[in-house]
C-alpha cells in the first residue's frame, strides 16, 4: 500500500489517498488510535469520491473510526470491460424506455459484485497491517449487494449497516440468509428505484438474530442526517 497524498481536516481527521496495486482508495483516520475499521462502499459501483460517501466517511472517522473506501474493479474511475459497458448501456436504455429492468440489473450488478469482492478483501488485509487500525471490522454503505457478499465471505466483519436503495441480485438475496452479524437496514419508504416490498423481503431474509429496520419517508437520496448518527451508535455498540 502506497500513500499518495495526505491532509488534516478541521475536526482532526486525517484523509489519505492510497494505491494498492491497481486499487485506488481513500483512508480517513481519527486523531486517536487504535481505531476499529469501517469499510464504506457507495451504491453499485459509484466512485469513492462521491460527495455523500465522503461526508459519511468524514463524520464516521470523527467519531473514532478508521474508514476506508476504494474504487473496486469496474467501479468509479477503474476501467470497465466491454461486457460491463454493454450491460450499463442496456440498463440505461431499459430505464429510459420504462421497461422492466430486473434482468438487466442482474446482468450488470452481479458481475460488479463478483469482481469487487476480491479487491475489498485485499484492501482489508493491507489496512489491518497498518499501525493504529485494528479489528473488529464493520461494513457501512449503500451498496447492499456487495455488503451481503462480503459479510458472508469475510469472517472479520462483525457488524454491518446496509442501505436498501440499491438493487440486490437474486444470488445475494439468497446469501442474505447466511448473514448472522448484527445488522442495521435503512429504507427510504418512497424510493423510486427500489420497491419497498422487495426491500422488506430482503430484510426478512437476513439470518441475523439482531437486525433493525429504520424506515423514513422520502425518495432515494432523502435519508435523514440523523440516521448517520444512529448508524454510528450502532457501530459503537458492536465494534467498541
Amino acid at each position: 500500500m502506497r500513500f499518495t497524498s495526505e491532509q488534516r481536516l478541521d475536526d482532526g481527521v486525517v484523509e489519505r489517498e492510497f494505491t494498492l496495486g491497481e486499487i485506488p482508495g481513500t483512508l480517513w483516520t481519527p486523531g486517536s488510535a487504535p481505531a476499529p475499521l469501517i469499510l464504506m462502499a457507495h451504491n453499485n459501483g459509484l466512485p469513492k469520491a462521491e460527495p455523500r460517501l465522503v461526508a459519511r466517511a468524514r463524520y464516521t472517522a470523527a467519531r473514532g473510526y478508521a474508514v476506508a473506501a476504494i474504487d473496486a474493479a469496474g467501479c468509479g474511475d477503474r476501467p470497465r470491460s466491454a461486457d460491463e459497458e454493454r450491460a450499463r448501456a442496456e440498463f440505461r436504455r431499459a430505464m429510459q424506455a420504462g421497461e422492466p429492468a430486473d434482468e438487466v440489473f442482474e446482468s450488470y450488478i452481479g458481475p460488479l459484485v463478483h469482481n469487487a469482492v476480491p479487491d475489498w478483501r485485499t484492501t482489508l488485509d493491507a489496512l489491518l497491517e497498518l499501525p493504529g487500525i485494528e479489528g473488529p471490522v464493520g461494513y457501512s454503505g449503500g451498496w447492499a449487494a456487495l455488503g451481503i457478499r462480503l459479510a458472508v465471505a469475510e469472517p472479520r466483519i462483525a457488524a454491518a449497516g446496509f442501505f436498501a436503495g440499491g438493487y440486490v441480485p437474486r444470488a445475494q438475496r439468497e446469501e442474505a440468509r447466511q448473514i448472522t452479524v448484527p445488522l442495521l437496514f435503512l429504507l427510504q419508504w418512497d424510493d423510486e428505484g427500489n420497491p419497498r416490498e422487495r426491500a422488506l423481503e430482503l430484510f426478512d431474509a437476513f439470518g441475523s438474530k439482531e437486525k433493525t429496520l429504520h424506515a423514513n419517508p422520502g425518495g432515494h437520496t432523502g435519508t435523514p442526517w440523523f440516521e448517520l448518527e444512529d448508524g454510528c451508535r450502532f457501530l459503537d455498540r458492536h465494534l467498541k
